[in-house]
């Protein structure tokens, strides 16, 4: 285990610093399996770093420039103090209102998304980089365990929703492993899970809005009980173009390819 850090965790940040650096290893070297076949020069922005548990590991292991985007003051202090970064690569800056495209470095650069990220804009997290597929070229990380099934879940699970569906017509999903509550300061109350997202060189299923995609894909997770026929008329939407064997399923029993092509059907209706 690594030392405590003099950096407070802070909840409202949904912090939990990585302190087992067994850990942080494995998780760097995961990342390094992905950047690899991307060659040298492949960049890495890192999320939340923290106390640098995992930045020092992953500075080691870079192919290329290593960023990280952190919030907390108190972290960027330490951070910089410990010289773990160039300070121009330390970021004061959070995820969820960055633009790549507005930094010099970046601009239509494809680059890998990573780190040990805050439990409570997980989601979020996931939503950005979605939006931002161009350029993220895969994510790799730990979330909190349920929220990593989740994005990983294949078809027919329980788990098996909107983040599992928009993820994975983009990216190839892979569960890695799982992170016991005492590797972190301050230990969370769930376990933790580390998931890969690699982007695919053609997405699944025709192409598709992804307007037209998210509504559809949460139409039908919304009402998972009932069949996509039931769902979507409730949603509004004009069914009669659509696959009658899609609309006699519910939505855990459709895999993403399938979603992609009902969204392209749906994506006239108003």
């Amino acid at each position: 285990m690594g030392q405590d850090s003099p950096v407070r965790p802070k909840k409202h940040l949904g912090q939990h610093f990585l302190r087992d650096q067994a850990v942080a290893e494995r998780i760097a070297d995961a990342i390094a399996d992905v950047a690899r076949p991307l060659g040298s020069g492949v960049v890495q922005v890192e999320v939340g770093p923290g106390t640098g548990a995992l930045t020092h590991p992953l500075a080691e292991r870079a192919l290329g420039p290593l960023y990280a985007l952190e919030v907390d003051g108190e972290s960027l202090a330490y951070l910089t103090h410990q010289h773990v970064l160039p300070v121009d690569r330390l970021l004061a800056q959070d995820l969820l209102t960055w633009n790549p495209a507005q930094h010099p470095d970046f601009g239509d650069k494809s680059f890998l998304l990573v780190g040990n990220f805050p439990y409570n804009i997980s989601s979020q997290i996931v939503f950005w980089a979605f939006d931002q597929r161009a350029r993220v070229h895969a994510l790799v990380g730990m979330f909190q365990k349920e929220v990593a099934e989740r994005i990983v879940s294949p078809p027919g699970s329980k788990v098996y929703g909107i983040l599992s569906v928009l993820m994975q017509i983009h990216y190839e999903p892979a569960y890695l492993f799982t992170v016991a509550p005492g590797a972190f300061q301050p230990p969370p109350k769930v376990q933790s899970g580390v998931i890969s997202l690699v982007r695919r060189e053609v997405p699944l299923g025709p192409a598709v809005s992804d307007a037209a995609l998210k509504r559809v894909v949460k139409a039908a997770f919304n009402q998972r009980r009932k069949t996509l026929r039931n769902a979507l008329k409730s949603a509004g939407f004009d069914i009669q173009s659509c696959a009658p064997e899609l609309l006699d399923l519910r939505a855990e029993q459709l895999p993403p390819e399938a979603f992609a092509a009902l969204a392209c059907q749906l994506q006239s209706n108003p």
